[in-house]
Formats: structure tokens, sequence, C-alpha cells
């Protein structure tokens, strides 16, 4: 694609209010960068990338809004990834940089034995002697995390902690009052503290966590750190059809796209669920049945007899 020709939306651009916008600024500020370290011209940078010199200039000077395509072809010119040239956290230091280039192309066995041996660097010295002790379920709603949890919790002679209703302690009010009056990140502030505030508390401990405590990485590196965890696996149909069976009649329930919607939430999250010490699939079983794998499970990760 040559944008030589073209009468760029960075030109017609130059000398309005876009032109102070700060994020197009620091990406400038990054493009300057970046093509200092290779050593080009902005003449070069701008062959390099099939784009006029003039509108590389706007780029660096942050006048001007490149469409991805565009930013893509930079990217390559100046022989970096397009996270790097946009800013992620991971290009603030040469130490970042040089973290990531080891960790890049490695498959997911390798990049969980880097992580697990991070958290222990990290954390605490030996790690938390106590985290075997603590059994975490985790899962989408209606996988059984409530009820099974409960049961395991009575038979184990556990404490059981429902986090959800930790959660709204420290909150002071209710999960929906949480968002509908703070919004989605103080959320994951009171979730991140009320997880923090039972590790704490409990050395041994059953804890039934909210379906979306994978969605921030902060939080669940925390749980998976201190907490020996499952995943209860379930079919989105056995999902759907235990949440409306406890009478659940939020809009995620009575949605017609509700089940198309679950279908993306479950495959969107999988991969984050898989990262548990253990699965159990509860699809097709009986609550009975699922309570004596899950027992099954608990036992022998706490060295008890069946």
């Amino acid at each position: 694609m040559n944008h030589r020709a073209e009468g760029t939306t960075m030109e017609a651009a130059e000398g309005t209010e876009e032109a102070k916008n700060p994020l197009l600024l620091a990406l400038g500020e990054r493009v300057r960068t970046l093509r200092a370290r290779r050593g080009l011209t902005r003449k070069q940078a701008a062959l390099a990338a099939d784009v006029s010199e003039r509108h590389f200039a706007n780029l660096e000077y942050g006048i001007g809004n490149a469409s991805i395509l565009v930013l893509q072809q930079v990217a390559s010119a100046l022989q970096c990834p397009l996270a790097e040239l946009l800013g992620d956290v991971t290009t603030s230091s040469p130490e970042w940089l040089l973290i990531r280039e080891l960790l890049e192309h490695r498959n997911e066995v390798e990049l969980r034995r880097a992580r697990i041996a991070l958290t222990e660097l990290l954390g605490q010295p030996g790690g938390d002697r106590a985290r075997g002790g603590r059994i975490a379920l985790v899962g989408l709603r209606g996988a059984g995390k409530s009820t099974l949890g409960q049961l395991l919790a009575e038979d184990l002679d556990l404490p059981f902690v429902e986090l959800s209703r930790e959660i709204e302690k420290v909150a002071g009010c209710s999960i929906r009052e949480i968002h509908d009056l703070y919004g989605t990140a103080a959320y994951r502030r009171y979730e991140r503290r009320a997880l923090e505030e039972t590790v704490q508390i409990y050395a041994d401990v059953v804890i039934a966590t909210p379906g979306g405590i994978v969605s921030d990485p902060a939080t669940f590196n925390l749980l998976l750190a201190h907490c020996t965890t499952i995943w209860l696996q379930a079919s989105p149909e056995e999902h759907m059809g235990r949440v409306a069976a406890q009478g659940d009649l939020r809009p995620m329930a009575a949605s017609k796209e509700a089940m198309e919607d679950l279908r993306r939430i479950l495959a969107g999250r999988a991969a984050f669920y898989s990262k548990a010490d253990l699965t159990l699939d509860t699809s097709g079983q009986t609550l009975e049945a699922s309570f004596a794998q899950l027992r099954g499970l608990a036992r022998e990760v706490l060295a008890l007899e069946a």
C-alpha cells in the first residue's frame, strides 16, 4: 500500500485540536525514540514504512491520527512489535523488553513454569506454605461452586467463604450496587481486597470465587499463588439451566441471546480457568456424583484419607 500520493489524515489534522491529543504526542515521542534507537533517518524510516516523509513527520510530531495499518507498517520498518510502538507496560524499560524477549515464542507449559518461578521469586520466600490448605473453586456462574463448596467445607470441617459476600462486606453494599454506583474498576478493587483479607485470615478454608475473578490478572495471580484451585467445568447448557433453576431473572438469564453470550464468555475465560491446579467436569452428573469426585480431589490435595 503506497501512501505517498494520498492526501493523508495526518496532514489534514495539522493545526487542529487533535494535534494536542496527549496519546498522539506520546505515540510520536515513541516513534522518534525507536527510530533513533535503530539509527534511521526520518527519510529512511518513511521509505521502509512505505509512507511519505511528510506523513511520517506528522506522526512523530503527534499532529495526526494514523490508521492501524499505517502503524503496523511503521512498526515493521522500526523492527518492533506494534505493542512496543503503542507503548504497553512491557516497553517501559530495557529490563521489561529483555524479559519479554525471553518469554516470546514460548509454549504454554514453559510460560506456566516461568510464571510459577516468578511468583516464588517475587512472593514469599519458599512460597506460601498454607497454599495447600486453601481450596478455591473457580468457574462460570452455575458451575456449582457455592453448593459444592459448602458441602466440601462441611465434609472437611473447614470454614467456607463465598467471596462475593466478602466483597459486599468490604464495599458496604451489594454487588449490583457496586457496579451501578462505582463501576467495574471499583468492583475489581473490592474483589482483590476481599481475596487478600481472606488469604490473610484463613490458612485452611474452602473458597467459592466469582466467575469473573479471572478477568483481573493481578487478582487471579494472587489466587493461584495462595490457593489450590479447582475449575468446576460444565457445558454452556448446564450453566444456563442451573442459573435459571435458581430463579435468576437478571438480563443475562432473560436475554434471547443469553446462550450465545454465555458461550462467548466461557470461550473467553476457559484459557484462564484452565490454569487451575485441577479440573472437575460436572457435565451430565448428579450433585452427589460431582461432590464425590470433588471430595476425592480435595482429600488428595490435603493428604487425607478418602
